[in-house]
């Protein structure tokens, strides 16, 4: 390939081509290597040189993008998509797959799609030709009957935020294929009386909540540890010659004083035992609530802050998220669930966040942070769409996971649940708590509970404020 100054290797060419820089003339970002026109000695883009860019894709002319030797990565996806998703019998995209087909191709990365489709074992380009040839029905009855290993689930959540299969909560199904094995070891009348537990009660609480968007981990892990404390009971139950319908308080005693630590998983099961009316002799006195600790000190806090403010080694999203708990008492929970109309840049000096119902003034640093976050949230996933999370996750069509924004935070030494304590006691100590309850998105008795701990009682401010509104 020849430049006006000479011949080019492929090597340079393509080392210029992955790195585009911005043209001193027109000030876009384009591979720089021709001579001005007006100035030989500064190189610009091909554009402002009145020559034809080598670096231009064969098929759509383009320079971005760059892959194979005459071609952009973009021209050599829609041609192996193509491929890949044409039904047989008509010639054109597979009616049903046309929305993943739309989402590809228009990824903000083809680059990443490509090595996608390539990467072994490409589970999903074997089951994706099976679907457009009509081999294989594209439902998540087919995902159901597959194994729920990373490929099969990856492709399925794809297909899934592609809208090409409807929403399901991944989290249930597999803790549903969990507990056909957990059961097993029961017998067949304790086996059912679990299952029935866990299906009826716990399981359809979860999915109340991820219907609500609030499903978390942790609800899952509370979950399985009820579910496998009621097996254990059930097991001990076996071992003594009776079964849990059967077990009487004497015997419950004895189990807890074999198993000191499993009380609190067995709460909920037994009193469950009892409202259906499977064994009503048995109990365990429910334990007082108790006032929340405080073990950071405000300073401590402080500096916590000032580390997320000004450490760039830490992750962008992850020193966001952290602020957010340290100054606005959010859980990680919450924070990775956030939506990128909660923001609101108003101005060049203001950015509002609404965590509830009332947009709160994002302090310096924080703001600052918050717009370079806009500007590049990064490339979370093959697939086009982020679907409006303001910290998308990997998988497509779903945020970031909690876990990691908790591993950057630990590594930056913030603990996140400790510090929301210590950053909740602050508020509580600054704000009256039916404000406070509006402004962070907490309840109004969880508010109340804070104000008290921080020896703050805004009863009156209540009263004050009903009264204003009265004369109002």
């Amino acid at each position: 390939m020849m430049l006006p100054t000479g011949p080019i290797c492929y090597r340079c060419r393509r080392d210029i081509a992955y790195h585009p820089a911005v043209c001193p003339e027109c000030f876009e970002l384009r591979p720089i290597a021709y001579p001005s026109l007006s100035n030989y000695n500064a190189l610009v883009c091909a554009g402002c040189a009145g020559e034809e860019s080598i670096f231009a894709c064969a098929g759509c002319g383009r320079e971005d993008h760059p892959y194979g030797a005459a071609r952009c990565a973009r021209c050599i996806l829609t041609e192996r998509l193509t491929s890949l998703l044409t039904d047989p019998d008509t010639g054109r995209i597979h009616a049903k797959l046309v929305p993943l087909y739309d989402e590809l191709v228009a990824a903000s990365r083809p680059q990443s799609v490509i090595t996608w489709l390539q990467k072994p074992p490409a589970t999903g380009v074997r089951l994706l030709d099976l679907m457009a040839r009509g081999e294989l029905p594209i439902s998540h009855d087919t995902f159901r009957a597959l194994p729920a290993d990373r490929s099969h689930n990856y492709l399925r959540e794809l297909l899934t935020g592609a809208g090409v299969l409807p929403a399901y909560h991944a989290p249930i199904e597999q803790m549903e294929r969990w507990l056909d094995a957990t059961l097993a070891p029961l017998g067949a009348e304790d086996a059912g009386l679990v299952g029935r537990y866990a299906r009826w009660h716990l399981l359809r609480r979860l999915r109340t909540a991820a219907d609500r968007g609030e499903l978390t981990k942790s609800a899952i892990y509370a979950a399985r540890g009820n579910i496998n404390g009621a097996v254990r009971l059930g097991q001990w139950a076996a071992r003594h010659g009776t079964t849990i319908a059967a077990l009487s308080q004497p015997e419950l005693e004895s189990y807890l004083a074999d198993y000191p630590g499993a009380r609190n998983s067995q709460q909920t099961f037994v009193a469950w035992l009892s409202r259906a009316r499977a064994n009503s002799k048995i109990t365990i006195p429910w334990r007082g609530t108790t006032m929340p600790e405080v073990i950071v000190t405000d300073a401590d806090r402080w500096d916590q802050i000032n580390t997320l403010l000004h450490d760039d080694t830490i992750a962008l999203y992850a020193r966001i998220g952290g602020l957010f708990t340290l100054l606005f008492a959010q859980p990680l929970e919450t924070i990775v669930a956030m939506r990128v109309d909660q923001i609101t840049p108003e101005d060049d000096e203001r950015v509002l966040v609404t965590f509830d119902t009332i947009g709160i003034e994002m302090p310096p640093g924080l703001d600052g942070l918050i717009r370079r976050h806009l500007t590049r949230p990064g490339t979370p996933s093959i697939a086009r769409a982020d679907h409006g999370w303001l910290f998308p996750g990997r998988h497509p069509g779903r945020h970031l996971v909690r876990e990691t924004f908790r591993g950057h935070l630990v590594a930056a030494g913030v603990r996140p649940g400790h510090s929301r304590h210590a950053a909740m006691f602050a508020l509580a100590g600054q704000i009256p708590a039916p404000v406070l309850a509006e402004l962070i998105g907490i309840a109004d008795k969880t508010a109340v509970k804070w104000a008290a701990l921080a020896a703050r009682d805004w009863s009156e401010y209540v009263t004050q404020r009903n009264n204003h509104r009265e004369d109002g």
